[in-house]
């Protein structure tokens, strides 16, 4: 026979099972960033206008999110800045300045901050205005690259391979004066950067990575703990303490290009679909996720299929990173289990 500490334990057992069949009430405010001079593939700037169409303001609100759409940055050209080796400075400049106060305004409200690009130069201003928010952060960079180039090492000069490298404090000596970027300074440490998914990385890329010991997960290590390992791995590093405020940003070629085929610069061998949402899943249950960027959807490329798969791999990220559980959710505003009653033909009869 049970005895009561036992029942007891065992009915919290089961209560903490099922901790994720709940109601959700995120707070979330989606930030359009239809940006595409980070690189040179036209098409992702619309990549806010497709996530709109495919209706996901309507399906994070049937998930019982509170939703508020900012819209999209708008902003002015600064004429006549440049850099070697940086493209469309003026463009990135301009743009990413009014990202930065946009986040700041919706982390304000007390809203996480849900970005929709756009190229990954966005993160730019992104995280520049969390960081402004918020303080010190932790920051998951999931993608298959590691966007740690300068100017003086990217091979394209294409500035959505830089954001990470102008973010970083440590890095700051290795750039140049930048005209129209005085308002972003490299605010976040380098230790408080985790990447997941890498398997394309520059040479001098790798050897930044090795030369600060900046926490790096391949797909290589991937396999070989598990995605739900690597993750708490990596917030443990980045966040030792459990208090920094999470930002995530998700570049949506760090899935296999089978996962996500309309991107400009898919690498086979990616995270499985699966595997975002558990990365996704796990920043979440850190109660402290407050900004998540959606880049490199490119709607432009591929075939209608293609289109759909990589727009519905994104949604199901994002779904994941405002509270969707996969165990089933309670409906809203109902206390207890709807009562049926069932008369079958016998009863009927016998009641007559």
């Amino acid at each position: 026979m049970l005895t009561y500490p036992t029942v007891r334990f065992l009915s919290r057992i089961i209560r903490n099972s099922f901790v994720d069949i709940r109601k959700n009430h995120s707070k979330v405010g989606i930030l359009g960033v239809p940006f595409e001079k980070g690189q040179l593939k036209s098409g992702v700037g619309s990549g806010p206008e497709a996530f709109r169409n495919m209706g996901l303001i309507k399906n994070l609100k049937d998930m019982g999110c509170d939703v508020k759409d900012f819209g999209d940055v708008a902003y002015q050209q600064i004429e006549g800045v440049q850099v070697e080796n940086m493209m469309a400075l003026g463009h990135i400049a301009a743009c990413q300045k009014e990202v930065s106060d946009s986040v700041i305004r919706i982390l304000g409200e007390g809203r996480m901050c849900l970005t929709i690009g756009g190229d990954h130069s966005i993160s730019i201003g992104t995280i520049d205005g969390h960081v402004k928010a918020k303080g010190n952060l932790g920051l998951l960079w999931v993608d298959a690259h590691a966007d740690l180039n300068t100017n003086a090492t990217s091979p394209t000069g294409n500035v959505h391979g830089m954001p990470v490298a102008l973010l970083a404090k440590e890095l700051s000596d290795y750039w140049p004066y930048i005209p129209g970027m005085d308002w972003q300074k490299p605010r976040l440490s380098i230790r408080n950067i985790a990447y997941i998914g890498l398997r394309d990385i520059d040479a001098y890329e790798r050897l930044i990575i090795d030369k600060f010991a900046i926490t790096a997960f391949g797909m290589e290590d991937i396999e070989r703990y598990g995605i739900i390992e690597v993750t708490n791995m990596a917030l443990r590093r980045i966040d030792p303490n459990n208090d920094l405020s999470l930002h995530v940003s998700f570049d949506i070629d760090s899935l296999d290009a089978l996962e996500a085929p309309s991107t400009g610069t898919p690498v086979r061998g990616g995270l499985t679909l699966r595997e975002g949402i558990q990365v996704m899943e796990e920043a979440y249950r850190t109660n402290r996720l407050s900004a998540v960027d959606i880049v490199e959807v490119n709607p432009k490329l591929g075939s209608p299929t293609d289109v759909k798969i990589t727009l519905e791999a994104a949604k199901h990220i994002i779904r994941a990173a405002s509270g969707y559980s996969r165990r089933g959710q309670s409906p809203e505003n109902v206390k207890d289990l709807p009562q049926q009653t069932f008369h079958t033909a016998s009863s009927t009869n016998m009641n007559q």
